[in-house]
């Protein structure tokens, strides 16, 4: 099953981080992601302030669907996120399962 079909789960606190083995193999499924300061980092850039919002709109609709949610920063002409599991701190399967559903809002 691809990162995208799968769903987030809720963490507890109580998970260590993915080891950085696991983190380099689920980031090969993600090129356009990449690893800054321990978490998942992406940059989308348009045209204007309203298409970058637009996928603002997007990615926080979805983000209260899987009950995940990323660090967003909306400036014009782009959107930065930043996704981690904020109860550990660390990079777990729902944080690469979130990136891959953003890439899919992006098709």
């Amino acid at each position: 099953m691809s990162l995208s079909e799968k769903s987030c789960v809720p963490c507890r606190g109580d998970v260590p981080p993915l080891p950085p083995s696991e983190v380099e193999g689920l980031l090969l499924e993600l090129p356009a992601w990449s690893l800054v300061d321990g978490h998942l980092y992406r940059r989308f850039d348009f045209p204007d302030f309203t298409s970058a919002l637009a996928l603002l709109n997007q990615v926080a609709a979805l983000a209260e669907v899987e009950g995940h949610h990323p660090d967003l920063l909306l400036a014009w002409g782009r959107l930065e996120v930043t996704i981690f599991t904020h109860a550990i701190n660390g990079l777990t399967e729902s944080d690469f399962v979130l990136a891959a559903k953003i890439d899919r809002l992006r098709r």
